[in-house]
């Protein structure tokens, strides 16, 4: 199914960027997913993928170093059909094929948009790195950041562009906070400090809301992008 996007609305400041293809048809809306390793990224670009691909028209592209581990997962899973996931290998630190050298993901966006578009969302997954990791703006249009609950609940306290800017924060594994010690409350008072009015979602994947909060959050991105 392909997302409506006849609305006359006008968009957020946040959504100004051009919304066009250079052939003048609509491109999808770009979101990025970064985090540590393990804070659970590629589950939560797979349980999207399930929540949104009956409602909206989406792609995904995958990053690794030197595998497409993260795109072969998601295959196995069959999340979707194999020619909407396409992986880039980076060769080198994630940061530089999300933010300094974004060549590789662009041409692979822009490669599904070619050969499985009109696309509503794509997906841009980085492979695992620190709190510093954030996308060009010149790749994606908005920003998730993953972390997890089993990394210590002072990562939000920490900071790091990655905590402190995405659009949106995701604090992940919230059941395994009792077996690890992590106290919640203390995560969301910290992460409010550090973020100010910039939401944050609590999720466990294996829960009952499950990716709820994160796909909610992207619906609405979405109806700004269309608009």
């Amino acid at each position: 199914m392909h997302l409506d996007h006849s609305h006359d609305k006008e968009a957020p400041a946040a959504l100004s960027a051009d919304a066009h293809r250079p052939d003048g048809t609509r491109r999808a809306l770009r979101i990025g997913l970064g985090g540590p390793v393990g804070s659970g990224k590629t589950a939560t670009v797979a349980a999207l993928c399930r929540e949104l691909r009956d409602q909206l028209s989406i792609a995904v592209v995958t990053n690794d170093i030197y595998t497409r581990e993260d795109a072969e997962f998601l295959l196995r899973n069959a999340v979707l059909p194999p020619e909407r996931i396409q992986a880039v290998e980076t060769g080198a630190c994630p940061h530089t094929a999300i933010r300094d050298d974004i060549s590789a993901n662009l041409e692979a966006v822009e490669d599904l948009e070619d050969t499985v578009g009109p696309l509503d969302l794509i997906l841009v997954e980085s492979g695992g790195d620190n709190l510093t990791a954030t996308f060009s703006k010149g790749l994606v249009d908005a920003q998730i950041f993953v972390i997890d609950v089993a990394g210590g609940d002072d990562i939000p306290r920490k900071g790091g562009p990655g905590v402190t800017t995405a659009d949106l924060l995701v604090i992940n594994k919230t059941d395994l906070a009792p077996y690890v010690r992590s106290d919640l409350e203390r995560m969301a008072r910290d992460a409010k400090e550090q973020r100010g009015d910039l939401p944050v979602a609590f999720t466990s994947l294996t829960g009952e809301q499950g990716v709820g909060p994160v796909a909610d959050w992207v619906r609405a991105r979405l109806a700004a992008w269309a608009a």
